[in-house]
Protein backbone atom coordinates (compact mmCIF):
# COMPACT_ATOMS: atom_id res chain seq x y z
CA UNK A 1 0.00 0.00 0.00
CA UNK A 2 1.75 3.24 -0.75
CA UNK A 3 -0.61 5.47 0.97
CA UNK A 4 -0.22 5.10 5.01
CA UNK A 5 -2.65 7.18 6.44
CA UNK A 6 -3.35 4.95 9.00
CA UNK A 7 0.12 2.81 9.52
CA UNK A 8 0.31 0.13 12.06
CA UNK A 9 2.19 1.29 15.32
CA UNK A 10 3.96 -1.61 15.68
CA UNK A 11 5.91 -2.03 12.31
CA UNK A 12 8.68 0.80 13.26
CA UNK A 13 10.10 -0.86 16.10
CA UNK A 14 9.65 -4.60 14.97
CA UNK A 15 10.61 -4.51 11.43
CA UNK A 16 10.97 -8.09 11.53
CA UNK A 17 7.00 -9.11 11.78
CA UNK A 18 5.43 -10.14 8.58
CA UNK A 19 1.86 -10.68 7.98
CA UNK A 20 0.75 -11.30 4.35
CA UNK A 21 -2.78 -12.03 3.07
CA UNK A 22 -3.77 -13.97 0.61
CA UNK A 23 -7.02 -15.36 -0.98
CA UNK A 24 -7.84 -18.74 -0.06
CA UNK A 25 -8.27 -21.27 -2.83
CA UNK A 26 -10.56 -23.47 -1.42
CA UNK A 27 -14.07 -23.12 -0.28
CA UNK A 28 -14.83 -22.58 3.18
CA UNK A 29 -17.64 -23.49 5.43
CA UNK A 30 -17.97 -22.58 8.94
CA UNK A 31 -20.44 -24.57 11.28
CA UNK A 32 -21.56 -24.29 14.78
CA UNK A 33 -23.41 -27.06 16.38
CA UNK A 34 -23.90 -28.67 13.07
CA UNK A 35 -25.47 -25.50 11.73
CA UNK A 36 -23.48 -23.39 9.21
CA UNK A 37 -22.91 -19.65 9.98
CA UNK A 38 -20.35 -18.88 6.82
CA UNK A 39 -19.66 -20.17 3.41
CA UNK A 40 -17.52 -18.89 1.06
CA UNK A 41 -14.98 -18.97 -2.06
CA UNK A 42 -13.73 -15.85 -1.41
CA UNK A 43 -11.96 -16.03 2.43
CA UNK A 44 -8.56 -14.81 2.86
CA UNK A 45 -5.37 -16.37 4.74
CA UNK A 46 -3.64 -14.61 6.77
CA UNK A 47 -0.17 -15.45 8.16
CA UNK A 48 1.53 -13.67 10.72
CA UNK A 49 4.73 -13.84 12.36
CA UNK A 50 4.66 -16.16 15.20
CA UNK A 51 1.09 -16.66 14.84
CA UNK A 52 -1.30 -19.48 13.93
CA UNK A 53 -2.56 -19.27 10.32
CA UNK A 54 -5.83 -17.46 10.60
CA UNK A 55 -8.92 -17.72 7.68
CA UNK A 56 -10.65 -14.08 7.37
CA UNK A 57 -14.19 -14.58 5.68
CA UNK A 58 -15.90 -11.65 3.89
CA UNK A 59 -19.30 -10.14 6.08
CA UNK A 60 -21.60 -10.84 3.08
CA UNK A 61 -20.96 -14.99 3.31
CA UNK A 62 -21.93 -14.88 7.05
CA UNK A 63 -24.73 -15.48 8.76
CA UNK A 64 -25.22 -12.61 10.88
CA UNK A 65 -28.72 -14.29 11.99
CA UNK A 66 -27.21 -16.55 14.20
CA UNK A 67 -24.94 -14.14 15.72
CA UNK A 68 -24.45 -11.23 17.98
CA UNK A 69 -21.98 -8.68 19.22
CA UNK A 70 -20.52 -8.88 22.39
CA UNK A 71 -19.14 -6.66 24.89
CA UNK A 72 -15.84 -7.60 23.88
CA UNK A 73 -12.93 -5.68 22.52
CA UNK A 74 -9.23 -6.35 21.96
CA UNK A 75 -6.09 -4.20 20.44
CA UNK A 76 -3.64 -5.51 18.08
CA UNK A 77 -0.70 -3.28 17.33
CA UNK A 78 -0.18 -4.93 13.50
CA UNK A 79 -4.08 -4.75 12.15
CA UNK A 80 -5.84 -2.54 14.68
CA UNK A 81 -9.10 -2.89 17.37
CA UNK A 82 -11.05 -6.00 17.38
CA UNK A 83 -15.06 -6.21 17.99
CA UNK A 84 -16.31 -9.93 18.87
CA UNK A 85 -19.16 -12.24 18.21
CA UNK A 86 -21.11 -14.79 20.02
CA UNK A 87 -23.96 -16.81 19.31
CA UNK A 88 -27.50 -15.87 19.59
CA UNK A 89 -29.86 -18.55 21.07
CA UNK A 90 -31.54 -19.60 24.38
CA UNK A 91 -30.18 -19.80 27.49
CA UNK A 92 -26.64 -18.16 28.41
CA UNK A 93 -24.48 -16.31 25.64
CA UNK A 94 -21.99 -18.88 25.03
CA UNK A 95 -18.52 -17.80 24.20
CA UNK A 96 -17.08 -15.29 21.65
CA UNK A 97 -16.72 -17.20 18.36
CA UNK A 98 -15.94 -14.43 15.93
CA UNK A 99 -13.46 -11.73 15.28
CA UNK A 100 -13.56 -8.98 13.03
CA UNK A 101 -11.48 -5.70 12.49
CA UNK A 102 -13.59 -2.77 11.25
CA UNK A 103 -11.27 -0.54 10.75
CA UNK A 104 -7.77 -2.06 10.10
CA UNK A 105 -4.46 -0.82 10.09
CA UNK A 106 -3.27 0.09 6.37
CA UNK A 107 -1.17 -3.16 5.94
CA UNK A 108 -4.22 -5.30 7.06
CA UNK A 109 -6.86 -3.58 4.96
CA UNK A 110 -7.46 -6.63 3.19
CA UNK A 111 -9.08 -7.94 6.32
CA UNK A 112 -11.72 -4.96 6.51
CA UNK A 113 -15.23 -6.40 6.59
CA UNK A 114 -14.40 -10.20 6.85
CA UNK A 115 -14.57 -12.32 9.75
CA UNK A 116 -12.23 -15.06 11.59
CA UNK A 117 -13.58 -17.81 13.70
CA UNK A 118 -11.73 -19.91 16.61
CA UNK A 119 -11.48 -23.07 14.96
CA UNK A 120 -11.42 -24.59 18.32
CA UNK A 121 -15.29 -23.24 18.80
CA UNK A 122 -15.98 -24.48 15.59
CA UNK A 123 -16.17 -27.01 12.86
CA UNK A 124 -14.11 -25.50 9.55
CA UNK A 125 -14.37 -27.47 6.46
CA UNK A 126 -11.92 -27.25 3.49
CA UNK A 127 -13.18 -28.50 -0.08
Amino acid sequence: MTDNTNPAPRFMRNPHKRITITPHAKRIIVKADGIEIAATKAARLLRETGCRDVLYIPFADINFAGLEPSQTRSHCPYKGDASYWRLTGAGEPGSDIMWAYKTPYDEAQEIKEHGAFYAELVDIEER
